[in-house]
């Protein structure tokens, strides 16, 4: 009788195993996949309450004017028989603005929203309007029926009643129907129409300011998110000062000189005609330069969505990498794991964040991290003694998980080294998984009958 051949069992292989435990990893992406949605509900619900108080509040304020609006005659014919009224519009010679914004937070559940009350005083002069350019002679020029106008949004949050003085005499400014189809939407920073209307003043007799066309007024708004201002002076000089310490300076112009501190900023803009691209008249209509602004953001100044969002998308990597250091301790001291105990230490690193986002609402989302990943670790160690049998492995195990999430946190706080310290990292993780698996056995295992 012949002695019984060895035979190979390649279910048992390590090349087997490898295969089973990729399978459970992308059988994971999809909780993780339902994790990400679960971050991206919660951030749009947050966004959801941001806009409710923003509409209950008063949304982002854009201001355009005070503006010259002076009507004339546009005939139709050389015999000037019939004739159409046209508007030339004139912007001021200076423009001054000096504004005090006084911000507070609004919170709803776990929700926060950033608000404020701007007081914002204006004040400037014209210079003699010039309808020379056009061909238009003084008689058929309206003087006595100009009007002052105010492009801006926001009318239901404004907190005074608007009355402009031009030379020594006052005129109250009265919301109209005049819509410019041009800029009749002003989109705020999360894509909103925020719908932009009129104030303007009586008919004034504007000869009788052509010696003395300064001006001044205050306007004070309750609003949310941003402040933007169109710097239509061919002079435009401002100042911003405010208790919010985390501001943000975007729009077409930055300012010139800012100083921020704990306890508020202070910032001022110097804006010339030269720097914009429209003139300092128009006739016929209102041109759209609404995007030619100088804005100032008052928002949160840590995402703690878009954070957890960015860990979320290292689930696969850190699972991955997880169930690598467990099949490389497996294959090194022959102690088999089974994959329902892969399974089990992926729902683990899975509620890790779930854990994130629900500590995250009650508590900022270093705290949150440094829990979640302490819990997951230690959950994780635990569960490991009673499948090695010993506490040298585990507390490897937790060891790597710790250093794992560590180094996840750090790419997660970078911006402009995200991407050279992750490469490094990366490079670092596959370095030392070359070096331990270097002596795997990848052939079927032999099993003596």
């Amino acid at each position: 009788m012949y002695p019984q051949k060895t035979s190979f069992s390649f279910m048992q292989s390590n090349t087997f195993r490898l295969m089973l435990i990729g399978i459970l990893t992308l059988v994971l992406l999809i909780p993780l996949f339902l994790v990400q949605n679960l971050v991206e509900e919660r951030k749009d619900r947050q966004m959801s309450v941001v806009n409710e108080i923003a509409g209950k509040w008063g949304r982002e304020v854009f201001f355009y004017g005070p503006i010259l609006k002076i009507p004339y005659k546009l005939y139709s014919d050389k015999n000037k028989n019939s004739f159409e009224i046209q508007y030339a519009y004139f912007f001021p010679e200076e423009l001054k603005n000096v504004s005090n914004v006084k911000t507070e937070v609004k919170k709803r559940n776990n929700y926060e929203s950033v608000v404020f009350n701007a007081t914002m005083d204006f004040s400037g002069s014209y210079i003699v309007p010039d309808f020379s350019q056009k061909g238009i002679p003084n008689e058929d020029i309206s003087w006595d029926r100009a009007t002052i106008l105010i492009r801006t949004t926001n009318l239901a949050s404004i907190k005074n009643g608007v009355t402009i003085k031009i030379g020594a005499k006052d005129y109250a400014f009265e919301p109209i129907y005049d819509r410019q189809d041009n800029d009749s939407n002003y989109y705020d920073n999360n894509e909103m129409p925020n719908e932009v209307a009129s104030l303007e003043t009586g008919f004034i007799n504007y000869q009788e300011f052509l010696t003395n066309s300064s001006f001044s007024f205050t306007i004070q708004y309750d609003g949310s998110k941003r402040i933007a201002i169109v710097p239509i002076g061919k002079t435009t000089e401002s100042q911003l000062t405010s208790n919010w310490a985390n501001p943000s300076f975007t729009g077409n112009f930055l300012p010139y000189e800012k100083q921020i501190t704990p306890e508020g900023f202070n910032a001022s803009w110097k804006v010339l005609h030269i720097n914009r691209p429209f003139s300092q008249q128009s006739f016929g209509t209102l041109p759209n330069i609404s995007q030619y602004t100088y804005d100032v953001d008052f928002i949160i100044p840590v995402d703690e969505y878009q954070q957890n969002e960015r860990a979320t998308k290292y689930g696969f990597l850190v699972i991955g990498l997880t169930f690598l250091i467990f099949f490389l301790i497996q294959s090194i001291s022959k102690i088999r794991i089974h994959i329902f105990q892969y399974s089990m230490i992926g729902l683990a690193l899975i509620l890790f964040y779930t854990l994130l986002i629900s500590i995250t609402e009650h508590s900022s989302f270093s705290f949150a991290y440094i829990l979640s990943s302490l819990m997951t670790v230690g959950l994780i160690a635990l569960y490991s003694i009673s499948i090695l049998k010993s506490k040298k492995f585990p507390a490897f195990i937790a060891a790597s998980l710790v250093a794992l999430y560590g180094f996840i946190y750090v790419i997660i706080q970078l911006e402009n080294y995200a991407l050279l310290v992750g490469s490094i990292g990366l490079f670092t993780i596959l370095a030392i998984v070359m070096y331990v698996s270097r002596k795997v056995e990848w052939s079927a295992a032999e099993i003596e009958k």
